[in-house]
Order: C-alpha cells, then structure tokens, then sequence
C-alpha cells in the first residue's frame, strides 16, 4: 500500500514533532547550559517527539488501509498550551490529530484503526527499554573506543525516557471513554482492549522496575 501524504501534513507534522520536543526538554531540563539543553532536546526528539508522531502515523496507515482520507493536523493553541504548562512543572500534550473522513468504516475497523496508535508505543517502550538495558556494554568498551562513556550515559537517559514517556503514552491513549483510543477499542472488542491494556501495563512496569 502506497502512503499517501501532503506538504501541508509533513509540515503539522514537524510542527507537533517540534513543539512537543521543546515543552518536554523544558520539563526535563531546568538549566540554561547550551549543551545540556541541546542533548535534552535530543534526547526529548527521539523518545516524545517520536512517540507521538508515530502515533499519529499509525492511525493514518491503518486509516488508509480501510480506504480512508487521513491526514494529520497540529492544534497551535493546544502546542503553545503544552510549553507554557512545560514552565509550571507539567505538561498537557494534546499536539493534534489524525483527521478521517471515510463514511463507511465499519466498527472493527474504526477499532482497528484505534489500537494502532497505543500499540506502537508500547512497541517502541519495549525497543527503548531494551536500549536502556543495552547501554552499559557501550560503557563497558570504554578502554576500546574514547569517548563511548558519554555515548552510553546518553543511550541511558534515552532509552529510560523513551521507554516511561511511551508506557504512558499507550496506557493513558486506552482510557475507554471519551475520544481516546481505548473508547472505540473496547466499543470494538472487549479481547483487543484487554490486551493493549496489559501490554502498556507491562511495558510501564518494566520500565520503572528494570
């Protein structure tokens, strides 16, 4: 299937993917030391920014594979929302959605559609954790290769953000009312939603407890 996509969503895209880096480095990193506030912003790019941009992609694949018209739109005022709330010490992240427009969808697919979203964050908490769990051998060759030390400090934080900012990702996208995910997963079937649950549920506990 050939993905199909517009100047204007690649640039919301980007836009999201940005914002939502700079609130979570703001959170993350309270220093005005040019070089931490960079890696944090790296480091945010790769583990936030990734999982919700991902998220979104998943919804519009598998919104696509049904036939559909999707496409992603950023919400301005909910991304500046998000930095201000970054400056108080949290952050309410609601970047934009996938916008649908197919009549027809049946309610497995509009679950279906649904359940990619969580599913690929709780894909990407387990590749984050195991990234964490990997990165003391790159410390571990420190005498080999000068320099490695800080890639394994950085490979650390890393995969410690990603894995924790995803496992919440998947988890709280399958609250079952509202517009979340979870509402049109559970409306969908009940065995789906229990297994999307658990995998986030799993997810996040390994990543505190690992």
């Amino acid at each position: 299937m050939r993905l199909r996509t517009s100047e204007t969503e690649i640039k919301h895209l980007l836009v999201a993917w940005l914002a939502i880096s700079l609130a979570f480095t703001i959170l993350f990193e309270r220093t005005l030391r040019p070089q931490a506030f960079a890696l944090t912003f790296l480091a945010s790019a790769l583990t936030v920014g990734l999982g919700f941009t991902l998220h979104e992609l998943a919804h519009k694949i598998v919104a696509q594979r049904y036939g559909s018209w999707s496409e992603f739109r950023a919400e301005p005022l909910m991304l500046l929302f998000a930095i201000l709330t970054a400056f108080a010490g949290f952050i309410f992240a609601a970047p934009g959605a996938v916008v649908i427009f197919n009549p027809y969808l049946t309610r497995e697919e509009s679950g279906k559609i649904a359940i990619a979203g969580p599913l690929t964050n709780v894909a990407l908490a387990f590749a984050f954790l195991a990234l964490s769990l990997l990165a003391p051998f790159f410390a571990s060759a420190r005498s080999v290769v000068v320099g490695v030390g800080g890639v394994a400090d950085f490979a650390l934080r890393v995969g410690e953000i990603g894995s924790k900012v995803n496992g919440w990702l998947a988890l709280f996208n399958m609250i079952p009312f509202g517009f979340f995910d979870g509402r049109k997963v559970f409306v969908w079937s009940k065995q789906a939603f229990a297994f999307a649950t658990c995998a986030a549920i799993l997810a996040l506990l390994l990543s505190y407890f690992l």
